[in-house]
């Protein structure tokens, strides 16, 4: 075991990420045969953490093992040298499973030996800006520059994403000039909420917000007392006068309510319908409970409950009330009495695994005298019998075919909030819409997969003659490159690759606004997607999009250094300082500054300098002078020092005035007399768009996890504006990312989270 750690981290594997690897037994044995191979070609130390990484990356989306020898060779001869390449040739050996594999064909579609050239670059680029020019001289930096990078992308294939994105910056700079004030304006845009209708269909002209969605002439949902007028909705000789007293207690407010069941934390799915339930309430001038469905002791927590009602709070919402489905334990019990005694349910004593599935062999118990199972139903609930003994079931069949579905159970479990008074407790088919009769919800909005139980949920209020909602489904949100089951975080918990549920690389609302994410850029998000009846299925960067707007506005800047070089500025005296004043808004200067020491001695990226001027670059070189943001001072290099590996280590330079200086090319932060600073970078926690699709992911989620999802730079230095933050307080890096506090946070040291990039890029998957 430890020889095979020994391995894994000499090509580059954090500790961390080798252990979790060495859990995976089949993972593990393949990336061990795929060094093995690569080391055959290279020898034992000949495998560095480029190749590592991509040896890595293939075994763990690698479908079909047989080809692990033959596309670890590829990578041993740098046959395959980037992620794109890998993709193509992953694709190719899919679709070639029969051997031999035509070599030719192999390296043609995967671009082996294909070399880009500068020039052929430039060319590209300037082709498709010639084919935008008018557009692009309109529009200026307001014009869509991923589609110039789309459009060149697609020329070169196999060309490096970030030299063109370079050479676009550069060659539209050359055309357009630098920005001026009126392109540093936010461009008027559609708003957030140009969303999508009650079917998914684009709106046109100016757009709806959620609450313009949410009004109930938008949704066509039925008025309060209308119930009956719904299709589907079941009517009895008692409807009316049920109704009619329903409209007495209620007066006709509509009332939604959001279940949540405590055993878990949210998710950006329950963020749609958090603002679903609470937004058609108060869209329409009605109220919403926060109701926790706690009728499973076994899993729930206080935690949970807490955090559920934080998190309703965070994105904005208050409850009209908060109740407990246990609040009516004594009435959901009585009611079961009176469903047996109507001859609507029974007593059964059939395993818990013979009622699995929808092929369910009927119960012998099924027609058992009304007596006898109001008998065992009080022995059930007097401990008398064991768990799994016996339950009580309903007389119906649900729209998915299931036969008579258990009502109450067995658990000799103590409740977090009766303790231990109950030991039968009710399940969600016979729960939830009587909870909803009791407390008059008129609109019970649930996601689509709860469709199958609108007729279980009709036919039990009926049953017992009491007062009916309408059920009505929406669908459901999902978010590509993550997952969101209960089970699989806790997983991913377990086994240390997340810390907790948390964890900024999740999807939970917790790890959303620990990473920074705005409530506001949630809510807009889901107004985005719209309030749609069919599934939805978004990539994250839809989302990402609609925190970059928030924080656009709402995040003040600051200069912060990721990979610090040192810099000496040789004509300013030892002891000389002086303040900078650096705006927080540079589009509205008007929203207040801070000061950044501008000293002898600075510090700058470690990527703004280059020792060798290649073309294209526009930043600091020893032939080539860069101005500092808001310095207003433009330096040059005049010696650069190095360490004994030959490490550049500092930089010495000339400064003068910008006034004076010839314009140059480019700006670059800096900081000066700064705080160190921890900054945690985060990407996409799984490698795949679907980690849960076994035809995507055969070796299942665990194995889908980005090596690459966090890195940690302990040493990041950070301008002195953000020393008295707040956990959560949020700042844009000038020309690095949004980023937030995050709680690990002390008084002698800060830790930033990476919210987003300043940008979407597009060399991402």
């Amino acid at each position: 075991m430890a020889d095979t750690m020994t391995l894994f981290t000499s090509i580059g594997l954090s500790e961390q990420k080798a252990k979790e690897t060495l859990k995976n037994e089949a993972l593990s044995s393949a990336l061990k045969d795929a060094i093995t191979q690569a080391q055959r070609v290279h020898g034992p130390s000949g495998v560095d953490k480029a190749m590592g990484t991509l040896l890595y990356s293939m075994v763990s989306r690698l479908k079909d093992l047989k080809r692990l020898a033959f596309l670890s060779d590829s990578i041993a001869q740098r046959k395959i040298c980037t992620e794109l390449q890998l993709a193509a040739a992953l694709d190719f050996v899919k679709g070639h499973p029969q051997d031999p594999i035509n070599q030719k064909e192999f390296e043609e579609a995967c671009g082996v030996g294909v070399v880009i050239t500068p020039e052929q670059i430039e060319d590209a680029v300037e082709s498709v800006i010639k084919k935008h020019k008018e557009q692009l001289v309109k529009e200026r930096y307001h014009f869509n520059m991923g589609l110039l990078m789309g459009e060149a992308r697609a020329a070169l294939k196999w060309a490096d994403g970030k030299v063109i994105k370079n050479e676009v910056d550069m060659q539209v700079l050359h055309l357009l000039g630098p920005k001026t004030e009126a392109d540093l304006e936010k461009k008027p845009k559609v708003m957030l909420q140009q969303l999508f209708g009650k079917y998914g269909e684009v709106t046109t002209g100016e757009g709806k917000s959620l609450m313009e969605q949410l009004r109930g002439e938008a949704l066509k949902f039925h008025k309060p007392g209308e119930n009956f007028k719904t299709e589907g909705y079941v009517v009895t000789p008692n409807t009316m006068s049920l109704i009619k007293k329903h409209l007495e207690i209620t007066g006709g407010q509509i009332r939604t309510r959001f279940p949540p069941e405590p055993n878990g934390i949210l998710h950006i799915g329950h963020a749609k319908a958090i603002n679903f339930n609470f937004g058609y309430a108060k869209a329409n001038n009605g109220i919403c409970f926060l109701r926790y469905d706690d009728t499973n002791p076994e899993k729930e927590e206080e935690k949970y409950f807490t955090a559920i009602r934080d998190m309703v709070e965070w994105l904005g919402y208050k409850p009209y009330d908060v109740t407990h489905a246990s609040d009516n334990f004594q009435q959901l019990y009585d009611l079961a009495v009176d469903l047996i005694r109507r001859g609507h349910a029974y007593v059964c004593h059939q395993r818990g695994e013979e009622l699995k599935g929808h092929n369910v062999p009927p119960s012998p118990w099924r027609d058992r005298p009304i007596e006898e199972s109001l008998v065992l139903f009080e022995r059930m609930k007097k401990g008398l019998f064991a768990e799994g003994e016996a339950t009580l079931r309903m007389k119906m069949v649900m729209e998915d075919g299931k036969m008579d579905p258990v009502a109450y159970r067995i658990k000799y479990t103590a409740h977090h909030r009766t303790g231990d008074e109950w030991c039968i407790y009710p399940t969600y088919d016979y729960t939830h819409c009587l909870c909803d009769s009791i407390e008059n919800i008129t609109h019970s909005l649930c996601t689509k997969e709860f469709q199958a139980r609108r007729s279980s949920y009709y036919w039990l209020c009926n049953a017992l003659d009491v007062y009916c909602p309408v059920q009505w489904e929406y669908g459901r949100l999902n978010l590509t490159y993550t997952v969101v089951s209960k089970r699989k975080i806790i997983r991913l918990v377990e086994t240390g690759v997340v810390r907790d549920w948390d964890d900024p690389r999740l999807f939970t609302l917790t790890a959303l606004r620990r990473r920074g994410f705005p409530s506001e850029a949630v809510n807009n998000f889901c107004a985005r997607v719209g309030v749609t009846v069919s599934q939805t299925t978004t990539e994250p960067h839809l989302l990402e999009s609609c925190v970059r707007e928030v924080l656009n506005d709402t995040a003040p800047r600051a200069m912060a250094v990721l990979e610090p070089l040192k810099v000496t500025i040789t004509n300013l005296p030892e002891n000389s300082q002086s303040d900078v004043r650096v705006p927080d808004f540079p589009a509205n200067e008007a929203k207040g500054s801070h000061t950044v020491p501008f000293t002898r001695t600075i510090f700058i990226e470690q990527s703004d300098f280059r020792e060798v001027m290649e073309k294209g670059y526009k930043r600091l070189t020893p032939e080539q002078p860069v101005g500092l943001r808001h310095a207003g001072y433009v330096i040059s290099v005049q010696k650069v020092i190095k360490d004994a590996q030959g490490k550049v280590v500092e930089l010495e330079v000339n400064c003068c005035s910008s006034e004076t200086a010839e314009k140059p090319k480019a700006f670059i932060h800096w900081v000066g007399q700064p705080l160190v600073c921890e900054v945690r970078l985060y990407e996409k926690l799984f490698l795949h768009k679907h980690p849960e699709d076994p035809s995507e992911v055969p070796k299942g989620f665990l194995s889908d996890i980005n090596p690459h999802s966090l890195q940690v730079i302990s040493s990041a230095l950070v301008d002195t504006s953000v020393k008295g933050a707040k956990v959560f307080d949020k700042f844009q890096f000038e020309r690095v990312g949004y980023f937030s506090l995050d709680p690990d946070s002390t008084a002698d040291k800060l830790v930033f989270n990476r919210t987003v990039t300043l940008k979407e890029d597009p060399g991402k998957i």
